[in-house]
Parts: structure tokens; C-alpha cells; sequence
């Protein structure tokens, strides 16, 4: 089993990258397309927390729905905000790296260093 995770995106050129640097530590990550097997919320939870960002640290905002759900709306609570995740997963900003340090929102790619 891997130490090192990767919720990946192989359409996200700065996933690809993160994914090729993990690859040159040494590490053979597992890979979660997350946009085929999405997290469960309790796991999006844990991976924000783990990372020590809000629910809303979590979300990308280009080229998915964040602005026609009104996810820019201050006031929503996260339960809401999960509940938009769990409808559309590619709301989930990438990639999300878990390794023997820790978790890390890998933008900009080079943030993987601080986990492996």
C-alpha cells in the first residue's frame, strides 16, 4: 500500500505535474479520479480539515458550476456546500495530495513537497 495519495484530475495539467513529481520522490501513489470515484463528504470533510483549510478552501470556481449554484454566497452553510460537492465533484479543487506529512491542496504544484 502507498503512503502517498493523490485525488487526481488527468484532464488538470498542474495534477499531471504533481502527479509526475510524486513519481520522481520515489513514491507510487495511489490515484483516485475523484471525478469518476468522488470522495464521500465525511472524506472532503477530513481532507479540509487535514489540510487546515475551510470546506470552502476546497472549492474551484473555473470552468465548474460554483457560479450558477450561488457558491459564492458567504452565507451558505457548509452542509450546503457539501451537498453541492456530492452533486458535482469537479467543484473539488485538485490536486489533493495525502503523504506521510500531511495534506496539502497542491496549488501551486511545488506545495507537494511540504507532504512527501
Amino acid at each position: 500500500m502507498s503512503d502517498v495519495t493523490i485525488w487526481h484530475n488527468p484532464g488538470c495539467s498542474t495534477s499531471r505535474k504533481v502527479l509526475g513529481m510524486i513519481r520522481e520522490r520515489g513514491f507510487a501513489p495511489r490515484i483516485v479520479e475523484y471525478l469518476k470515484t468522488p470522495p464521500s463528504r465525511a472524506e472532503v470533510v477530513e481532507a479540509a480539515r487535514r489540510a487546515g483549510l475551510p470546506l470552502r478552501g476546497l472549492l474551484r470556481q473555473r470552468g465548474t458550476p460554483f457560479a450558477e449554484l450561488g457558491l459564492g454566497d458567504p452565507g451558505l452553510t457548509d452542509e450546503q456546500l457539501l451537498d453541492a460537492i456530492a452533486a458535482h465533484p469537479v467543484l473539488i479543487e485538485r490536486p489533493v495530495v495525502f503523504g506521510p506529512r500531511g495534506v496539502r491542496l497542491c496549488r501551486p504544484a511545488e506545495a507537494v513537497f511540504e507532504v512527501l
